[in-house]
């Protein structure tokens, strides 16, 4: 006797027919596509993460320390030299990667009848963020050269009165670094423009997502140095770009007292595991090691972005890991031609723009080749 046929499973409206997130992971000689550090860890850091994940797997039969003290100690410790802003490591979280940092955020300040804003272009897990904690999703424009219009976010907020803001500085794609006055203006907006919560007026979240900030230039400072002042401010960082440690995924976020007391009662028991806790601290021991590669990356982005103009392309100022260039009549064109020659950049941003992660020195080498090549097919020469 045949069994009855099963009805669809009840998967929530908003996700049917959609695709799951993901840059294209193809075997290809020069992976330039998800503005991953190029520079793998030393022995010498990789022989301390073996030795300090042996020691914390002899206890791997109890839970881990649910609230990491002492990585959060070693993370408040870093960005005090990287920054020279000391933060208290009470006011530090971590969580598996920035991903997770963001969606407790979410899941603390979000929520149904709640929104968050944004401001295009920016990274495309944003929306997805929103989506999976069922905050509602507004996005605003940026102004001329992908900078921050401070008249279009006054409009944004004073519409939507948004319960969280997210702004990346750098931002994804483009590399656009936030100018401290404009985001004193936006803390000052947030301020006054966030919800009614139970007929109580209360600030909207701004949180400075910076992934890449390590990357910034010499003199463009980093948002934690507002973060007196502003408890309604969150800074988030990750030890998956500068710190070459993407495998690992370790985010982390300073910010003030209230906001790390909500995302503990969001957070997951023992969300971040004893092997993960080690293996930061391990590579945080090398953090002078690590961050030496960081002048390099900064020097090859600049001279990748200066060559690109000297083809005649446009190219955004980058302040990050990447770089945001165009425009194509043919923007997929041109990334098949070099993925037909070994080179994976990434489609992504408005259209005819194209991005390019910084690697090293021969892959740079590799990907001009490559698109000289594709120009010189092309009429003209020029792409």
């Amino acid at each position: 006797m045949s069994s009855p046929a099963t009805p669809p499973l009840p998967l929530r409206e908003d996700l049917e027919g959609l695709e799951p997130y993901g840059a294209p992971q193809l075997d290809v000689p020069v992976r330039l596509n998800v503005n991953e550090n190029p520079y793998p860890p030393s022995d010498a850091v990789v022989a301390d993460i073996a030795r300090a994940v042996e020691e914390a797997a002899r206890g791997l039969n109890r839970y881990p320390d649910r609230d990491a003290p002492e990585l959060r100690a070693a993370l408040a410790d870093y960005l005090a030299v990287e920054s020279g802003v000391r933060v208290d490591p009470s006011l530090v979280w971590a969580a598996n990667g920035s991903n997770e940092v963001m969606v407790q955020l979410l899941q603390a300040f979000g929520g149904p009848g709640r929104t968050v804003v944004g401001f295009a272009p920016t990274y495309s897990m944003y929306h997805e963020y929103a989506r999976d904690t069922n905050t509602r999703w507004v996005q605003g424009q940026r102004g001329d050269r992908f900078a921050l219009d401070l008249d279009e976010v006054e409009r944004v907020l004073r519409a939507e009165r948004p319960s969280v803001v997210l702004l990346a500085s750098p931002n994804n794609p483009t590399g656009t670094s936030l100018e401290a006055p404009d985001l004193r203006r936006v803390l000052d907006l947030a301020r006054d423009l966030g919800p009614q919560v139970a007929g109580t007026r209360r600030a909207a979240v701004v949180v400075v997502d910076e992934a890449y900030g390590e990357f910034r230039r010499e003199g463009v400072p980093s948002a934690l140095e507002l973060l007196a002042g502003n408890p309604h401010l969150v800074v988030s960082r990750t030890m998956s770009k500068a710190f070459g440690m993407a495998g690992l995924r370790l985010g982390y976020l300073a910010t003030a007292r209230e906001i790390v007391d909500a995302l503990m009662l969001v957070r997951l028991p023992y969300h971040l595991s004893a092997t993960t806790q080690a293996t930061a601290l391990a590579a945080l021991r090398h953090r002078e090691e690590l961050m030496a590669q960081i002048a390099g990356l900064r020097g090859e982005r600049d001279r990748l972005a200066a060559w690109l103009r000297g083809r005649g392309l446009e190219v955004a100022d980058s302040d990050a890991n990447f770089v945001l260039f165009g425009t194509f009549a043919d923007r997929r064109a041109v990334f098949h031609a070099l993925l037909d020659r070994g080179v994976l950049i990434r489609v992504v941003g408005p259209e005819g723009w194209l991005r390019v992660s910084v690697g090293t020195p021969e892959e740079m080498e590799a990907f001009r080749v490559a698109l000289d090549d594709v120009a010189a097919r092309q009429s003209g020469g020029a792409l």
